[in-house]
């Protein structure tokens, strides 16, 4: 069963917090196309307008450009909300190195009176993104939860910190709240410019435009590539989770393991362009070595199946991103 087939009731109203972003985008546009009421919640800080634009119209899709950070505002975006699907924070781990308190400010203060709102106006499940940086240090593979390192960034401890709190209010106030552990999630609406953008789409566009990316660090670390519709289908089964599922974080994931080299190649192929050689940077601060997640807790309690391997998203991401060059 796909994110398509996911049996919410009929009429159920969900709030989209970061919705004007990568991964909010697409669900909002996924809910829409399923006929549900989507509230989108932004501040187009890291948002971009050019993700909701094909949405404006369509009397199922309201814009509250508000800011998590402002519990008022949060309190009006929950009023007679079903599900809440959390994604609203600011993301890399290097640019919260630089901005430690900006992302104290945004991603725990703005999680918290997320979730606060989420209780006081009784919202049936709050299912919120994590991330595998949690995992830290912790070199044993694949990840599994519970068992964690240290944290080596503030990002890192912004998301375990949210997962605390979300257990807590779980257990003391009755929010039913899941935790979804991405795993370097990628796809169609990812920003491919600026220097935090994500490995995949920086690499394609770069290669489009007959330009040699750079590769921090020797290209041997590896990591756990996502594809979107994978994370789709991971919300939507994670809001009708049992309620033994509640107060829980669970990888989200394909399960596989990629090389930055290797997927520089396999791109550089798929693109006819083998000729352009990549550059080789240092390292980024704060960023782990290995990455690879078993996702058998969240196939056990969340029947959390995904469909899109790498390849599979490889190419469908290479094919959005040379439509946006036409």
């Amino acid at each position: 069963m796909g994110y398509q087939d996911v049996p919410f009731e009929k009429g159920s109203t969900f709030l989209v917090t970061g919705g004007a972003g990568f991964i909010g985008s697409n669900l909002v546009e996924a809910l829409l196309e399923r006929g549900f009421q989507v509230r989108c919640l932004d501040n187009f800080s890291t948002g971009s307008r050019d993700n909701i634009a094909p949405f404006l119209s369509n009397p199922l899709f309201t814009l509250l450009k508000y800011d998590i950070r402002n519990l008022e505002e949060c309190m009006k975006a929950c009023e007679g909300v079903d599900y809440v699907l959390h994604q609203a924070a600011w993301g890399s781990v290097p640019r919260s190195i630089e901005m430690p308190l900006f992302y104290e400010e945004v991603n725990i203060k703005g999680t918290l009176n997320m979730l606060e709102a989420a209780r006081q106006n009784k919202v049936k499940k709050f299912v919120y993104a994590s991330s595998s940086s949690v995992y830290g240090d912790e070199p044993t593979l694949p990840k599994t939860e519970g068992r964690e390192g240290r944290l080596l960034s503030p990002y890192a401890l912004t998301k375990h910190v949210n997962e605390q709190y979300a257990a807590l209010y779980t257990k003391l106030y009755g929010l039913p709240t899941i935790g979804l552990r991405y795993f370097n999630v990628f796809g169609r609406r990812q920003d491919p410019n600026g220097a935090y953008a994500a490995v995949i789409p920086k690499f394609v566009s770069l290669l489009l435009k007959d330009q040699a990316p750079t590769i921090n660090g020797d290209g041997e670390q590896s990591r756990d590539f996502t594809y979107i519709d994978n994370v789709l289908e991971a919300n939507f089964k994670a809001c009708l989770a049992p309620e033994e599922a509640s107060g829980q974080a669970f990888n989200i994931a394909y399960g596989g393991r990629e090389k930055l080299e290797d997927i520089y190649h396999k791109i550089a192929k798929l693109l006819g362009k083998e000729h352009i050689k990549p550059h080789y940077g240092p390292d980024r601060k704060g960023d782990i070595k290995h990455s690879n997640a078993d996702i058998t807790k969240a196939r056990t309690l969340l029947g959390y199946e995904p469909e899109w391997d790498f390849e599979r998203g490889l190419i469908a991401a290479i094919s959005y991103y040379k439509g946006l060059m036409k």
